[in-house]
Order: structure tokens, then C-alpha cells, then sequence
């Protein structure tokens, strides 16, 4: 399977979009992803890019190869370029546009009667005709290239109106006597003035087009080109792509991580917020994961790279990106269904529309059809429908990115915008996922050097256990104690606890379980009170037990804090009037302490990977639409069950690969604002489609000359030319709305 991504610099429409997409469906084994709104294809499946580049040639549309930075660079360049030649182009028409309408309109002559009026228009007609190589050159080039291709495009509808304009009026101009009288009025001012507005609107939409793909084009930004090698002969400076896997590299304060890799000496502060979205810094050592992108705080670092300039976490969040923002929402495929046979159903309206009036219609009948067909097929160029879904998937997107979520495809931003219930996991979703230990207690009094004693010993054991608690307390006695002593023995008890012998003496460390196996009593001799147990667990805490030559001597109580912002997020949640059920796999006790602390107030809990999973199918059995949060890894079956699968994912490559949607922030508050971003987008597409469906079923008519019993008048070509360049405005411009909405 490969994938290559291409730039189509001509596409320019809907009917584009569709025929584009038909030439890849013809393809075995091959899937084609187009974004219109940034004029790009992806490919999928087994295809060259050279194959996918003849394609694109035979279906008229020949296109170049987007390589990452590098061709972004580029296409910015390139967008640039061309907003400026657009311009020019529309100033140039219309400077001379606009005096010639301005004649029309103020009552100057506008009939071919003289010799004179022949000679003066004679020579506009020249005029117009260099215009119409010089400024609207691109449309008919686009137009061959269609033709070859057997197909039309949104070129073709604007080359027929403008020449239609032009033909017409230079046949009048030539031989004025072989139409009657009341037709012989020349349309060059029509032409000049379409080309002028559609070429002004064609610039003012790549400049809000740049803003679209601001969020991917900051991403790309993140990218480093060189780094800081460690050799034998000392620091070397070095392109990325000199660089291999294990290759030592230096970071300098200041300086932006090159590739994924992991710390091997120094430690300092490193700045995440770009790629994940969390606002503080974060504290690296030896040991530590470093991501492309991040940028280095005040201390300095070397580093060994772990992972190739395609492989970093920064890249494959790029890749995720740009394909979201080339999916398709279930609520765009009416557009595409329309668009595709658009252009020749336009076509036959217009031409339709051009023989009735020309046939039945009142004097002047051949100068009333002209204005008619020309009208026609400008205003219904279906630039505004290919837009009005694209354009929001990609500012949604972007800013979904910019928050730290990772939306792997557009279908899963309609479904979330129907989310009506939500379902947390609490370890590592709720709360940080970093067991710490809060209370450690003595059953007997012992001095400070005592004390430090045993929890060197309790340490020295729990370090050669795999459980996440037993990290948490080495962590915690490492913080007092600077070595541990040595272990003899060690035995793990799976689901229990582990014991062993530390300096010759027997040590037992679990919960009450393990204890009650291996016969541990209190000092007194006394059984253990199963009620310590409960008590924690009523206050969200888990206890473990610590005994000494078969004796309790301590116990210590660890809890996974609850996230800062959890509360919050949950009530802005219930706020919005969205079920939030919290389902793991821990005690009922503690996963109820948890819940009371955040304002949850249906718990699930005991349950099993494969129950969570059916649990969700239960919520969908009742008819809600099913959010699922966790981790990526053991919720896998839920995640894969639920409507949308969230993950909490840290960066873990398990989740970007596996859900629907992942957080790359810890923050939970992003899932309350992701959900409003969803129904924000739907809202604006809806918005955005319906101004496009409206514009171009009420102007086509308006253009064909509906209204000409009720107001004696038709619709202006030059009022139809603006009136497109318009509506492609007005789609990008609401769609550009999302990257500052409020959540």
C-alpha cells in the first residue's frame, strides 16, 4: 500500500471534484481522497506516482507531487504567485470594464448605427479580445484540457458565456446590417468585467484559503531541517535527512527536538504545546521519550534518535491531518452527487432558456437570448457547492489539531456533532494515570532512621515488580533516600503482591489478599481488619500491605490523582445536556469516590475489557450516540464498538492507529470543546451548503429571465459574474468563521 499526494493547480470546481474521482474509481485496488479546498488528491492503494500523475493528465487535470515540507513551502509560493496575478488580471479588466459599463449606464451609445459607432467599438472589440487572452487565458486553457479529457468544467461554463459576449458583439460590430435593428448592441463591457470579478474573487479566495490551512502549514513549521550530531571528531551540523537510527544528538536551549528519540544525558524543561496542546512545560531525563517539534527550555540535552524523518510522532500527526481534511462527510455526498452532472445539465438550461426567448420572446429576441444563455452560464458555475463541505472540514481540522486532537477522518466529526452520550474510562481518562502514594503508616512507632530503613526496604523489593504501584512507591522513596539496599529473594504473587528477602529478612508487600494467604497478623497477634481496606477505597484510595518477619508493619495508600480540569469538563459536559457515564475496570468503591469528586453520577464498575464493550452497546441499544474515552490499548473493543472512539492516547502510536478521534492533550476539558467543534462545523456546512444549494437554484432562473414579466429587466452577465465570484467568497469566509468560534 502506498500513498501519494498530489497538487492539482486547475481544479476548480465541483464537477472537478467528481470527475477527478471517477478516473481513480476506474483503477483496481486504488482509493482517491479529494480536497478541493486546497486543491489536492490523495491516493491510496497500489499505484506509482507517476501512474497516479498519468491519470490525473488523462482525466485533463495534470497535477505534481506534494512532498511534505518542502512542496508546502512551495505551494505557499505558489498561491502567492498566483493571488498576484489574479489580481493583476482583475485590475486589468477591470480598468477597462468598468468605464465602458459606466458609458452604458450613464446613456452613452451602446448600438452599432454609424460608421463611427463601428469603427469606435471596432477597436474595443480588439481591446477586449487581447483581454481576453491576457486575462482570462487560464479558463479556456482549462477548458481544452477538459475537452480532451472528454469531460466539462466550471472553465467551460465561463469561456462559453465571455466568448458567447464577445462573438456576438464583434458580428454586430462587423457587419451591423445583418441583424435588425433593435439587436445590434455590443456585450464587450460584459466580458472584460466577468473575467475582471471572477479573477477578483478567484484571488480573494486564495488569500482566505491560506488561513484555512494555516494549523497543517504551522505543523509542517515544527519541523526541523538540521540538527546537532555527536561524532568522534566532535559536534557536526547535519541536514535531517543525513541522520539514522541511534545517531547521538545535542540539544541546545532554545533549539527544536530534530527527530523522535530518548534522552541519554542532561535534563531539562521541554515546551509540548504545539504538538499536544498542554500549556506547561515538561520535565525530561535520562530515559525520557522526546517528540519531533517540541522545543527545548533552558537546560541542555543529548538524545538518540529512535525513529527515521517519516516515522516521528510530528510526522504521522501531519499524514492524520491532511487525510482527515481530505475525507468525505456523509452530509457532503448530495453536493457531489449534483456536481457531477452539473455543467451539461447547465449547458442544455441555458441553451434551453437562450431558444425560448429567442423564439417566443419580446423584441429585441436575438440580443434578449444572448443575454440570457451568457447569464446562465456564469452564475451557475458550481464553485460554491464543491467548497461548502471541504473548506469547514479543513478550518475544523486545523483547529481540532491546534487543541491537541487528532480527527482521523470527517465522518467522525459528523458523528460526534451527534454525541448525546459520553463514556469515560477513569484511569489515565479522568484521572493522571499515575498512581502516587498519599499515606504511609506505620502500625508501630519508629525513629526517622527506622523508618527511612523499612521504606529503603520496601523500595528495594517493589523495584522488581512490573506494576504501575510499585513504581509509584520507588518513586516516592527515592525522593528521601539516595540508594536502596540489596535484594536476596523475590517472588511475585500474580493479582496479590510480591515478598522476598531484603538484608536476610522476610518481607511481604500486597493487599489483603496476599496477606490472609501467608498467615499475616497484626502485632498483637490479632487477624487484620478487612475495614482498613474499605475505608480507603471509600476515599478513592488503593492500600497495600506491608509485613515484616510475618508481621504488619506498615501500610501504605496510593491514589491516581483526578486531572485538574476533569470536574469542569464533566459539568461542561452535563451543561450541554450530554449523559457522561464513568466505566472501569476498578473497585466499585474507589471508581465511586472518583466520581463523586468530579460530579459523575452513573458509575459502572468491576468490569472486564470485553464487558465495557458490551456495556456501550447497551447505552447504543437504548439510542444514544456513543462517545468512548480511554486509553487506546486495553479499551480497544470499546473504542472500536462506540460510535466515536476516543482516545487518550498520550501520543501513543497504538491510538493514533486505532480510534476514531485522539487527544494528544491530557486535558479532558478538550473532549467538552472537540464535541462543540463538531456541532459548530455541521452547523457552518449546513450554512455553507445551503447558501450554495440557494444561490444556484434561485439564480439560474432569475438568470433565464423569470422575473422579466414582473420588472421589464434581466439579469445583467456582469451582475451574474460578480454574483459567483460572490458566492465562492461567502463559503470560504463562513467556513474561515470555525478558526474563531467560541467553544
Amino acid at each position: 500500500m502506498s500513498m501519494t499526494r498530489l497538487y492539482v493547480a486547475n481544479m476548480n470546481c465541483a464537477g472537478c471534484v467528481a470527475k477527478i474521482e471517477k478516473a481513480f474509481a476506474a483503477q483496481a485496488g486504488v482509493e482517491a481522497h479529494v480536497n478541493l479546498a486546497d486543491k489536492q488528491v490523495t491516493v491510496e492503494g497500489k499505484m506509482s506516482a507517476d501512474t497516479a500523475l498519468t491519470v490525473m493528465e488523462k482525466a485533463g487535470y495534470p497535477a505534481q507531487v506534494v512532498d511534505a515540507k518542502v512542496a508546502a513551502e512551495e505551494k505557499r509560493l505558489e498561491d502567492a504567485t498566483e493571488y498576484r496575478l489574479r489580481m493583476r488580471q482583475a485590475i486589468a479588466a477591470l480598468v477597462v470594464g468598468v468605464p465602458m459599463m459606466l458609458w452604458g449606464l450613464l446613456g452613452g451609445e451602446m448600438m452599432i448605427n454609424s460608421p463611427a459607432m463601428q469603427l469606435g467599438w471596432g477597436i474595443m472589440g480588439l481591446v477586449t479580445l487581447a483581454l481576453l487572452v491576457t486575462t482570462g487565458g487560464h479558463f479556456y486553457q482549462g477548458m481544452w484540457r477538459a475537452l480532451k479529457a472528454k469531460t466539462t468544467n466550471m472553465d467551460t461554463l465561463i469561456v462559453l458565456g465571455t466568448s458567447t459576449a464577445w462573438a456576438y458583439s464583434m458580428l454586430v460590430v462587423i457587419m451591423p446590417s445583418a441583424f435588425p435593428m433593435d439587436t445590434r448592441h455590443v456585450y464587450f463591457e460584459a466580458s472584460v468585467m466577468i473575467l475582471g470579478l471572477i479573477n477578483l474573487g478567484h484571488g480573494l479566495e486564495l488569500k482566505a484559503r491560506g488561513k484555512t490551512s494555516e494549523a497543517v502549514q504551522r505543523l509542517l513549521g515544527l519541523q526541523s531541517t538540521t540538527a546537532i550530531r555527536i561524532t568522534a571528531k566532535g559536534d557536526e551540523k547535519v541536514e535531517i535527512s543525513q541522520l539514522k537510527l541511534g545517531d547521538k544528538l545535542r540539544l541546545r536551549p532554545g533549539d527544536r527536538v530534530a527527530l523522535d528519540g530518548e534522552v541519554e544525558t542532561g535534563q531539562s524543561l521541554l515546551d509540548e504545546a504545539m504538538l499536544t496542546g498542554e500549556p506547561i512545560p515538561v520535565l525530561k531525563n535520562r530515559g525520557d521519550s522526546l517528540s519531533a517539534g517540541t522545543v527545548n527550555g533552558n537546560g541542555s540535552l543529548v538524545y538518540r534518535v529512535t525513529a527515521g524523518q517519516e516515522d516521528t510522532k510530528l510526522a504521522k500527526i501531519i499524514a492524520l491531518v491532511q487525510q482527515a481534511q481530505t475525507s468525505k462527510l456523509p452530509i457532503g455526498r448530495l453536493a457531489d452527487k449534483i456536481s457531477a452532472v452539473f455543467v451539461p445539465t447547465v449547458v442544455a438550461i441555458a441553451l434551453l432558456a437562450a431558444a425560448i426567448w429567442y423564439f417566443v420572446g419580446p423584441a429585441p429576441a436575438l440580443s434578449n437570448a444572448l443575454v440570457v444563455l451568457t447569464s446562465v452560464l456564469i452564475i451557475a458555475c458550481p464553485c460554491a457547492l464543491g467548497l461548502a463541505t471541504p473548506m469547514s472540514i479543513m478550518v475544523a481540522v486545523g483547529r481540532a489539531a491546534q487543541m491537541g486532537v487528532l480527527v482521523k477522518n470527517g465522518e467522525a466529526l459528523q458523528t460526534a456533532s451527534k454525541v448525546d452520550c459520553v463514556v469515560l474510562d477513569k484511569t489515565g481518562t479522568v484521572t493522571l494515570g499515575k498512581p502516587q502514594v498519599t499515606d504511609f503508616t506505620l502500625v508501630q512507632t519508629l525513629s526517622d532512621t527506622d523508618k527511612e530503613a523499612l521504606l529503603g526496604e520496601i523500595a528495594s523489593l517493589e523495584q522488581h515488580s512490573e506494576h504501575p504501584l510499585a513504581g509509584a512507591i520507588v518513586s516516592y522513596a527515592k525522593e528521601s533516600l539516595s540508594q536502596l539496599p540489596d535484594t536476596q529473594a523475590f517472588t511475585n504473587h500474580q493479582g496479590k503482591g510480591i515478598e522476598g528477602k531484603v538484608d536476610g529478612v522476610s518481607l511481604a508487600i500486597g493487599n489483603l489478599a496476599l496477606m490472609t494467604a501467608l498467615e499475616i497478623v497484626n502485632f498483637d497477634g490479632s487477624a487484620l481488619d478487612p475495614k482498613a481496606t474499605l475505608s480507603f477505597a471509600n476515599q478513592g484510595k488503593t492500600p497495600i500491605y506491608v509485613a515484616k518477619a510475618g508481621k504488619l508493619v506498615a501500610t501504605i495508600a496510593l491514589a491516581d490523582p483526578i486531572k485538574p480540569d476533569a470536574k469542569d469538563a464533566i459539568a461542561a459536559m452535563l451543561q450541554r445536556g450530554i449523559r457522561v457515564v464513568l466505566l472501569t475496570g476498578d473497585n466499585p468503591q474507589t471508581a465511586q469516590a472518583v466520581a463523586d469528586q468530579v460530579g459523575i453520577t452513573e458509575v459502572i464498575a468491576g468490569v472486564l475489557p470485553e464487558q465495557k464493550q458490551q456495556h456501550v452497546l447497551d447505552l447504543q441499544k437504548q439510542g444514544h450516540v456513543v462517545a468512548m474515552v480511554g486509553d487506546g490499548i486495553n479499551d480497544a473493543p470499546a473504542l472500536v464498538s462506540a460510535d466515536v472512539g476516543i482516545a487518550m492516547g498520550s501520543g501513543t502510536e497504538v491510538a493514533i492507529e486505532s480510534a476514531d478521534i485522539t487527544l494528544l492533550s491530557q486535558q479532558l476539558i478538550v473532549i467538552a470543546n472537540l464535541l462543540a467543534l463538531s456541532r459548530a462545523t455541521i452547523t457552518n456546512i449546513k450554512q455553507n451548503l445551503f447558501g450554495a444549494f440557494v444561490y444556484n437554484s434561485l439564480g439560474i432562473p432569475v438568470a433565464a429571465g423569470v422575473l422579466y414579466p414582473l420588472t421589464g429587466m434581466l439579469l445583467s452577465p456582469v451582475i451574474a459574474g460578480a454574483a459567483m465570484a460572490l458566492s465562492s467568497l461567502t463559503v470560504v469566509t463562513n467556513a474561515n468563521r470555525l478558526r474563531r468560534q467560541k467553544l
